[in-house]
């Protein structure tokens, strides 16, 4: 046992002894080096290259590894063997991920390339002004090299666009409003949101189906037309005028865009604006894929600094002030709304409506008479779309919507009387509506109760244009007679006698 002891330790020594002999001959540089030359023969020698994506490049976060992370997800759930979930914020699904140093092949165009998932610890860190993970994670690609170009100079692209759909697909749509007074957040954003809910479809859009279809056509190639755009030199905008009477559902085509689209909806108070500038940093901070909303454009503010009378007014007021100076100065007071019209068109057609891309204005209004012609032409409201009264195609759809009737489900001499009143009630969808959900649970007498309000709608419109066509008439009737005074040689006084005698039936010329 003692000879075991002994051997054991002289065959140390000596393994001690090579390895000081191995350091003095070979210092730590040379062992670098002969690594390195030796690594350089295998990748020249290798059919392979790879690439790394970190998951933070410096300080900031690699946008990159989130979209390898989020591509990755599509097929994970079903190649991958180990896998992690995750729910992001605002997301209404469950999104699959690589586990720790675990892989998965995907193909792109005929060449194969395989995704390594790499986790390893981080080393201790010094001082920094970013706290670090205690993890280091990334992607190693690998692909032959043979696939080289083509995976750098698309697949990383088509990865990055898929992730782009796949994020818009997962999270839910959002509803921006502008802050009050142009306040930021806690992130120095002037806009506040919260969840988009609306179930409002075209679908169940009470709209014309014809309507609907080009509407759907214009906006899926608006959706689908960036090349389009980029040839032609335009911006990748278009602007939609929303207009008719009130409870048309303006509202309601908003949000089915919206859910048609995929996009996030910025609604914005034009009251809380207060300058042309704060109208651009708010539309500087407006994401792509994004629906701008105006409501009721004609009641947010004053835009008729076009009209020659508004301006000599506002001139003579300008002034006034200059000589008193106790007024308060016209369009300048704190908190004034100064924003003008010429603001309001470069914002929807101007440079800075460039910054970004993919967006669509919507203004609606009750009033179009009222709009500024500037504002309605191509290019700043590209598709004006009349909200009307309910039609007979989207009283069936309303019907269908609220009873589950089908043309099929009610008699075709009901169906007729409908068709036949419709038209002249001039109800909008707003109010069958009503109609309908107060019966909704006697759906019979839910058409009957239709039927009738609808019956009483058009006989009571009828008789209004009857009084109407009578009272034009007295009007007209009642329009004193023109006498020519040229001629007669009478005096103002003359003629005032004349035109009492012919009140009494006694003029004499």
């Amino acid at each position: 046992m003692k000879e075991i002891w002994t051997t054991m330790a002289s065959m140390m020594g000596v393994w001690a002894f090579c390895q000081s002999l191995l350091h003095t001959v070979f210092p730590p540089e040379l062992r670098f080096a002969s690594l390195k030359f030796f690594h350089r023969i295998f990748s020249y020698f290798s059919s392979y290259c790879y690439y790394d994506i970190t998951e933070i490049d410096g300080v900031n976060t690699n946008e990159l590894y989130n979209a390898v992370q989020l591509y990755l997800s599509s097929s994970a759930s079903i190649a991958g063997t180990r896998l992690s979930l995750t729910r992001g914020l605002n997301s209404s699904s469950i999104t699959f991920g690589l586990s720790n140093n675990d892989r998965l092949i995907d193909c792109y165009k005929g060449a194969t390339v395989e995704w390594e998932h790499v986790v390893t610890q981080r080393q201790s860190q010094t001082f920094s002004w970013r706290p670090l993970p205690e993890e280091k994670r990334g992607f190693t690609l690998r692909v032959r090299k043979k696939n080289k170009q083509l995976v750098l100079n698309s697949y990383l692209d088509f990865v990055m666009e898929k992730a782009n759909e796949l994020r818009r697909k997962n999270q839910d749509r959002l509803l921006y409003t502008n802050s009050r007074g142009g306040s930021l957040d806690s992130r120095g954003h002037p806009w506040e949101s919260v969840p988009f809910k609306h179930p409002s479809t075209f679908d169940t859009l009470a709209m014309d189906p014809a309507n609907k279809a080009l509407i759907m056509a214009d906006l899926l190639d608006f959706a689908n037309g960036e090349a389009f755009y980029q040839k032609t030199g335009r911006a990748w905008k278009r602007g939609y005028l929303l207009y008719g009477p009130p409870g048309t559902g303006k509202s309601s085509m908003i949000a089915a865009m919206a859910n048609y689209l995929g996009y996030d909806i910025y609604d914005l108070e034009l009251t809380e604006v207060n300058t042309n500038s704060e109208l651009r940093k708010l539309l500087m901070k407006t994401s792509s894929k994004s629906i701008i909303v105006i409501e009721d454009i004609d009641c947010s503010i004053n835009l008729t600094n076009r009209n020659k009378a508004a301006n000599a007014n506002a001139n003579a007021a300008a002034r006034k002030n200059a000589y008193d100076v106790s007024s308060p100065p016209v369009g300048g007071e704190e908190g004034a709304n100064t924003i003008t019209l010429s603001g309001l068109l470069n914002f929807t057609d101007g440079l800075w409506s460039c910054c970004g891309s993919e967006r669509i204005f919507v203004f609606t209004t009750n009033h179009i008479e009222k709009l500024d012609s500037a504002l309605l032409r191509s290019g700043r409201m590209d598709m004006h779309i009349h909200m009307s009264y309910c039609s007979f195609p989207s009283l069936k759809i309303l019907l269908k919507n609220y009873l589950g009737y089908d043309d099929t489900d009610l008699p075709t001499h009901l169906l007729q009387d409908l068709e036949a009143v419709i038209a002249a009630a001039e109800m909008t969808p707003a109010d069958i509506s009503e109609v309908l959900i107060k019966n909704r649970r006697d759906k019979s007498k839910a058409v009957a109760e239709l039927l009738d309000t609808l019956k009483m709608r058009a006989k009571s419109k009828a008789n209004s244009n009857i009084h109407v066509e009578e009272d034009e008439e007295q009007e007209k009737r009642a329009l004193p007679l023109e006498i020519p005074t040229e001629g007669l040689g009478l005096g103002s006084d003359q003629l005032q006698l004349n035109c009492n005698k012919l009140e009494d039936g006694k003029l004499q010329i």
